[in-house]
């Protein structure tokens, strides 16, 4: 009887702690910039008060590249490189202990001025259904077996477009949405959006003409249709997702040394973009009878993205102007407004990730800065030293748990 009793007991604590969000769930971090590409870490509850330090658990070398990890419960998913081929592993979350490993031959040669940057991967891989979707330096798709490492299909469009890659090689990243991954293979001249069923590779639809761009796409809705906002060479474009049909187009090349890099935002039926010398823009998709058109609802001329991408968290943007050497700095949504601007000359690049009541950038320096959001002012709680090296991958949140990529190693902190 009292067995009866306690096991209803544990059974009625178990749903109570599950339905208040206090029971952690499996660990999910599938792509660029968390769940949504959108940098918002939603089931990580950050401490009542962060820790003076952080405490490492272990660290291993997994080879060079920007692509972020991939997380899938207690497994953790690696694109890497190592001479001259790429690198698909997984490893144990735990640990750090390898539980499969897959390289391939990936020779590449870097544009010139590029050379401090590598040979990549640039790209950020994706995990959705079981499937790891990868883009190599030199623009090649690759499906892979979570589970066991295994190769799934390959599709290589170089010959098509003459060269498969931009100048300093393929930085985009793949984006999945049902049945369907989408990644725009091509070359600073030529290129397509194509579609490919994620089970077989085979080509679904393919749009425009647009040369690629190093900015990668998100999903959105808009006017009723779940669209596919990807920031190519020529435009910023919305295509609908299961047609292919390009349904808008905000014009914003790039021109000279004015890259395309950045990830856009989506927030309130908008899509915050800016570019390196170009200043920030929100942006209003807007349907009318059938006919699309782009309303520019602001334009902030003295907050540019060079590399860095910048995040929304409730009414605020945050991110990290190239101006004044490299300025951290935080906008209105609504107006485009400065609410507060960090201090001038720190960093060349930041990682922005967004939880309640926090903000995380991760400096290229290899410091973790813990930011109060929603402030009034530039509002520092903690930073941590994560990284010897340089950090250009983009950080992994989980309850309790940070995953640091530098140049050559993975780390997992704990606090």
């Amino acid at each position: 009887m009292h067995t009866t009793k306690n096991y209803a007991l544990l059974t009625c604590l178990i749903l109570l702690l599950s339905s208040s969000g206090l029971l952690a769930e499996s660990p999910f971090w599938p792509g660029w910039l968390g769940p949504n590409r959108d940098g918002w870490v939603k089931d990580v509850i950050p401490p009542k008060v962060w820790p003076e330090k952080l405490t490492q658990v272990w660290k291993i070398e997994v080879g060079t590249g920007y692509g972020t990890p991939l997380v899938q419960g207690d497994l953790v998913f690696t694109h890497t490189r190592q001479g001259d081929q790429e690198v698909m592993q997984c490893v144990d979350l735990k640990t750090g202990q390898t539980k499969w490993r897959q390289a391939f031959d990936m020779p590449f040669k870097i544009g010139g001025g590029g050379e401090y940057h590598g040979k990549g991967p640039k790209s950020n891989p994706i995990l959705a259904d079981g499937r790891i979707f990868s883009l190599s330096i030199s623009g090649v798709l690759a499906a892979w077996d979570a589970k066991s490492g295994k190769q799934l299909w390959v599709r290589d469009y170089s010959e098509q477009f003459e060269k498969g890659h931009p100048y300093w090689g393929a930085s985009t990243s793949p984006i999945v949405s049902g049945s369907r991954v989408m990644v725009h293979f091509g070359n600073d001249e030529v290129g397509a959006l194509v579609a490919m069923d994620a089970k077989s590779g085979r080509e679904l639809w393919r749009s425009g003409k647009d040369g690629t761009a190093y900015a990668s796409p998100l999903l959105a809705d808009f006017g009723g249709v779940h669209q596919i906002v990807q920031w190519n060479h020529e435009a910023l474009v919305g295509v609908a997702v299961k047609t292919g049909v390009e349904l808008w187009r905000f014009p914003l090349p790039h021109l000279t040394h004015n890259q395309n890099m950045p990830t856009p935002a989506v927030h309130d039926g908008h899509v915050i973009v800016g570019g390196e010398n170009r200043g920030m823009y929100s942006l209003q998709p807007v349907v009318n009878g059938g006919k699309w058109s782009v309303k520019e609802r602001w334009f902030q001329p003295k907050a540019a993205l060079d590399m860095s991408s910048a995040i929304v968290s409730g009414d605020r943007i945050y991110g990290m102007t190239h101006y004044n050497a490299g300025q951290l700095f935080c906008l209105d949504t609504k107006t485009g407004e400065f609410v507060w601007q960090g201090p001038p000359r720190s960093a060349n690049n930041v990682t922005f990730l967004a939880m309640p009541g926090y903000v995380a950038a991760l400096i290229n320096n290899g410091h973790l800065k813990i930011l109060r959001s929603g402030t009034e002012q530039y509002d520092e709680v903690r930073s941590y030293k994560v990284a010897e090296d340089a950090t250009w991958a983009a950080p992994v949140f989980l309850q309790g748990k940070i995953l640091i990529k530098d140049v050559n190693t993975l780390t997992l902190w704990t606090y």
